[in-house]
């Protein structure tokens, strides 16, 4: 007996219209749904009338549980994973399933849609071409110390995602190590009928929602340091325009040169192919 496969769905933020066709199909398909949370899953399952057996998988749950899904997937059956909301194992669980669905020569697919961090960067105004997403920081400790450090010193966006009690104290620790001033957006219930972004310096937004509590779902957009920019203008040209020359000798394509040329200077995607195609 073939094993089954595992299915990895990304399920709407909040609107069900986001819900893709093979979302749809693939829910409507499978046998077992194992889900971050029950009670939402069975919502969207009615959602679209399917009714496979689902079972709960979230960040507490046993090896025991893991183990009956593994072998259910070894056994033939086709599993679809679930996480609250967006795409799983994105700063939700799931990831030792799909883990061990692998090791165990378990087929795992993605059926890519909605994430909060995409649909953040695509209408905060930050520059997207390069980020880093962090997912929910440490509360406090030295853990949440590094990372804010990491995220002021970073020349490129950073995603994070915080609840909302907590977003008045990420905005005023952020300020502190990043500067007041650093640019930044709020992204709040994506989606949803009260879908809010807010944009401005950081002392700003804190002062903002210190007044006006956010509630529901939030993403943080926030800008990188100046530092890229400079770097970029500091860059030997020479040297790139050498390799880039050795990368056209290997038959590449210019726009595989270009790639591979952001990659090992700290060019601009614009800046790389143009200097790929003047080579």
């Amino acid at each position: 007996m073939s094993a089954g496969t595992l299915y990895v769905v990304a399920t709407p933020l909040g609107n069900l219209g986001d819900l893709t066709d093979r979302a749809r199909q693939t829910l409507s398909a499978v046998p077992l749904v194992a889900a971050e949370d029950t009670r939402r899953a069975r919502i969207l399952l009615g959602h679209v009338g399917a009714r496979p057996r689902v079972v709960s998988l979230h960040a507490h749950s046993s090896d025991r549980r893991l183990d009956a899904l593994t072998q259910s997937l070894e056994g033939g059956q086709d599993v679809a994973l679930l996480s609250d909301a967006g795409t799983p194992t994105v700063s939700d669980p799931g990831a030792s399933l799909v883990r061990r669905a692998q090791e165990a020569g378990v087929h795992v697919v993605s059926v890519p849609g909605p994430s909060a961090v995409t649909a953040a960067l695509s209408i905060s105004g930050i520059a997207a071409d390069r980020y880093t997403f962090l997912g929910f920081l440490p509360r406090k400790g030295a853990d949440r110390k590094r990372l804010l450090t990491a995220v002021a010193g970073s020349p490129w966006t950073t995603v994070l995602f915080e609840a909302p009690s907590r977003v008045v104290r990420l905005l005023e620790d952020l300020a502190k190590v990043c500067g007041a001033e650093r640019h930044a957006a709020v992204a709040r219930e994506l989606t949803k009928v009260h879908e809010e972004l807010r944009s401005g310096n950081l002392d700003t937004l804190a002062g903002y929602y210190r007044v006006h509590p956010p509630r529901g779902e939030v993403t943080l957009v926030v800008a990188g340091t100046s530092r890229g920019a400079e770097a970029e203008r500091d860059v030997d040209l020479d040297a790139v325009r050498d390799r880039a020359r050795a990368l056209l000798g290997q038959e590449l394509t210019r726009r595989d040169v270009a790639a591979q040329l952001v990659e090992e200077f700290p060019l601009s995607r614009r800046e790389a192919y143009r200097i790929a195609t003047e080579t």
